[in-house]
């Protein structure tokens, strides 16, 4: 009778309530929203001493290397066949379309402006959470990312006078690839460990990763600064390994829609990192957007 009932207290503690559950999903989801807050402040800086295509394909053999290390020593096995598709999926959406777009895009872009675009995101992952999961969020919720969604567009076309640019095309090919990869790997995160579906979608990419990474650098340019190696270790090990961690985890505690929602506030980090990183101006409509968007994520949250 002791040891059943120590068996039961054990359980009870090791497993949390409902409740606990989402608030450490939350809690996740939000350091991964953080650490995604640094991507484009850091990709400036990389392209600082790297070209494009050299700091993208460097930042993908990084991570896999840290990535695929962990995997080894933790002896875990290989992803079911099943599983490999949507693997798949987050490789080419978040390993490879994301940061290769958004840092062509970064040539010609400031960072505030490509996270105010970038803003659109969540909603984009809604959208692709209940195409691909069936999941139907209320009206409530919709009307909020709408509402969120036509702040951040609002927000951009002031800042460009107007018209979007070939960065804004690159920006909104992000978004498609980015929600496609997110959704896919907050679904694989309810059957396996976040960092394992990252891990190996980084793995899957290193057959292509590192001859690009051997080309690239080979045509050209590299300049190393301490900010271009700053910038890109933070690329590869904060934003594409352990922000998708935790983004994963979080996602699959409360929910594809809600965790989306919570990167509402991404770009309104952006801008305080670009303004203290990299010394950009933005202008008085910036406080205007953080409210309106801040309000837009209370609103999903509660519904």
């Amino acid at each position: 009778m002791r040891t059943q009932s120590s068996a039961t207290t054990a359980s009870t503690i090791a497993v949390p309530a409902p409740r606990e559950s989402r608030s450490l999903g939350t809690v996740q989801a939000l350091l991964g929203v953080i650490a995604f807050s640094l991507t484009f402040p850091s990709t400036a800086w990389g392209l600082e001493s790297f070209g494009p295509w050299s700091l993208v394909a460097v930042r993908g053999v990084l991570a896999a290397l840290v990535a695929g290390g962990c995997l080894l020593a933790l002896r875990v096995r290989l992803p079911a066949r099943r599983h490999l598709a949507g693997l798949a999926v987050v490789a080419a959406g978040v390993v490879l379309g994301f940061p290769m777009l958004t840092t062509l895009a970064l040539e010609t872009s400031t960072t505030a402006h490509a996270a105010v675009v970038v803003g659109l995101l969540p909603l984009t992952t809604a959208v692709f959470s209940a195409l691909r999961t069936g999941a139907r969020p209320s009206r409530r919720f919709w009307l909020a990312a709408v509402a969120g969604a036509v702040a951040v567009i609002a927000f951009t076309l002031g800042q460009s006078g107007g018209a979007l640019t070939v960065a804004d095309g690159y920006l909104f090919a992000a978004l498609l690839v980015c929600a496609a990869g997110y959704t896919e790997g907050g679904r694989l995160a309810r059957v396996m460990p976040g960092w394992q579906v990252i891990g190996w979608a980084l793995v899957l990419c290193l057959p292509l990763s590192v001859p690009a990474a051997a080309v690239a650098l080979a045509h050209e340019p590299v300049h190393l600064t301490g900010h271009g190696i700053a910038g890109l270790l933070w690329v590869a090990l904060g934003s594409q390994f352990l922000g998708l961690v935790v983004w994963y985890r979080g996602m699959a505690a409360i929910g594809i829609p809600r965790a989306s929602q919570l990167q509402l506030a991404q770009p309104l980090l952006t801008l305080v990192w670009s303004a203290l990183l990299l010394g950009e101006h933005f202008t008085a409509a910036a406080p205007l957007t953080a409210v309106a968007v801040l309000v837009c994520i209370a609103v999903t949250q509660r519904s």
